[in-house]
């Protein structure tokens, strides 16, 4: 199977997928951190380069910046009006989220939890899963938004649940640290999706 990892510097999915045989390349504006099939640059760039199709899966990590809602409060101004600039950055992270449906017959896209006015463009997502349903004792509410794909089962339940990944101290890798996929859900997505 053709696969894309959009948005991926990490190379932990594409490496997932690699290992079980599937064609599986990656794209983001990074180099990879693992060695693989992957190509620097603008994603969507990289996708006009192929038919519509030519991915059989494409599982996509769209910046969440103006999408979680973590990040609500960002959107009003001190007078509480909307921050028009913010506003639109916000609009364009959901055009661009919303675009991966069109390249494949099968998506998952990957983001936190989105606040309401980004639930109102890019809609509801299909489920949420923890990194402590598949063998990693920590908590990280990640939502799938799937296109014919089966919701994602657990693996591997354990105790021991910390947000880690929330605690990530400031820095300036604090962002990267706190994107990585966990290998425990990548092996499920290659398992299941694969």
């Amino acid at each position: 199977m053709k696969v894309l990892i959009a948005c991926e510097f990490s190379g932990i999915v594409r490496s997932a997928f690699t290992a079980r045989g599937h064609d599986a390349h990656s794209c983001d504006l990074l180099p990879s951190e693992i060695h693989g099939h992957h190509h620097t640059g603008d994603v969507l760039k990289y996708l006009l380069m192929f038919p519509i199709g030519f991915f059989d899966l494409i599982i996509a990590h769209p910046d969440c910046t103006y999408l979680a809602n973590s990040g609500v409060r960002w959107l009003k101004a001190e007078d509480n009006r909307f921050d028009k600039e913010r506003f639109k950055s916000m609009l364009s992270a959901c055009t661009f989220f919303n675009l991966f449906y069109h390249f494949a017959e099968k998506v998952a896209i990957e983001n936190p939890i989105p606040h309401i006015y980004a639930k109102r463009h890019i809609g509801m997502y299909s489920q949420i899963i923890q990194p402590w349903q598949f063998g990693h004792g920590e908590t990280k509410a990640t939502c799938l938004w799937l296109k014919n794909l089966p919701k994602l089962q657990p693996t591997n339940i354990v105790d021991g649940r910390e947000a880690r990944v929330h605690k990530e101290p400031p820095g300036k890798d604090r962002w990267k640290n706190r994107s990585r996929t966990f290998i425990g859900i990548a092996e499920a997505m290659a398992e299941q999706w694969g």
